[in-house]
């Protein structure tokens, strides 16, 4: 067979620009030709192996034997490469998908969480709502107090400071302590009045208790629901496996608002009650 001419079985392909390699396609080409041909320089045919092997008085059946057993242990190790490749693929994706999966449970546990946390905060404005609109009722007992009782300094004084302390309040806790205050403000303020009928029997007292009374009982509604939203919301920080992730998540569990309840007064007065 001339040079010219094309080996039989060999693929044929058209080379662009009239059979011109492009420049940076040559050195490839020629570093891959030479591969292959130390290769087939280094390769021995079966009736080479054989041919050696008589050489070394090695019967034939043997070298064909052995030719055999290589060629199985060949295919055997490709298979276990093979099976190694789909164990590292099937590890991946089980990989990816409990992190797909963990990662959309974290995703509804911090919303879940994160609409409980809204729920109390919600609820604790409702709470304060009503504080705030009793403590802007002091400045109208201070006003009775001074219109019947311009001496009773230590009096004003209190209400005054009992409401300057819930202004100034800013977290919960200190909410709850001026709160406390002002409870003892009201109550200090009730004995007073019992101990002076003529404030009783005024317009103005009268208007303001049904406030007072008024406003009490919404305190009271909105703090059991306040404590109802954070006993909830504290029960799912702790149900499992929630607790695991508080921390990571900067979830912490919410105080309730203890308020003693017997501080608060009853500012409604019955006639009969009346020294």
């Amino acid at each position: 067979m001339s040079s010219s001419e094309t080996p039989p079985n060999f693929p044929q392909f058209k080379l662009k620009n009239d059979g011109q390699i492009p420049e940076e396609m040559a050195d490839e080409v020629l570093a891959l030709a030479s591969r292959l041909y130390t290769e087939q320089l280094n390769s021995y045919s079966l009736s080479q192996l054989i041919e050696a092997g008589s050489e070394a008085q090695i019967p034939p059946e043997f070298v064909a034997q052995a030719m055999q057993e290589l060629q199985e242990r060949k295919i055997r190790e490709k298979l276990a490469q093979q099976e190694r490749e789909n164990v590292v693929k099937q590890s991946l994706a089980i990989a990816a998908g409990t992190l797909l999966a963990g990662s959309v449970w974290v995703g509804w546990t911090y919303n879940t969480i994160a609409t409980s946390e809204n729920h109390v905060a919600a609820q604790w404005a409702q709470v304060e709502n009503q504080l705030q609109r009793r403590a802007d009722l002091i400045p109208n007992l201070v006003e009775i107090t001074q219109a019947y009782a311009k001496q009773e300094r230590e009096l004003i004084a209190l209400l005054l400071e009992s409401r300057q302390a819930y202004v100034n309040a800013v977290t919960p806790e200190e909410k709850q302590v001026a709160t406390e205050r002002v409870d003892r403000a009201i109550a200090q303020f009730q004995v007073y009045v019992r101990a002076h009928p003529q404030l009783q029997s005024s317009e103005l007292f009268s208007n303001l208790q049904y406030e007072l009374a008024g406003t009490e009982n919404r305190i009271a509604t909105e703090r059991r629901r306040y404590n109802l939203a954070v006993q909830q919301y504290n029960q799912r920080l702790s149900t499992f496996p929630n607790h695991w992730l508080n921390q990571w998540l900067g979830f912490e569990k919410k105080p309730f608002f203890e308020a003693d309840n017997s501080a608060v007064p009853d500012v409604r007065f019955d006639a009969e009650e009346s020294p």
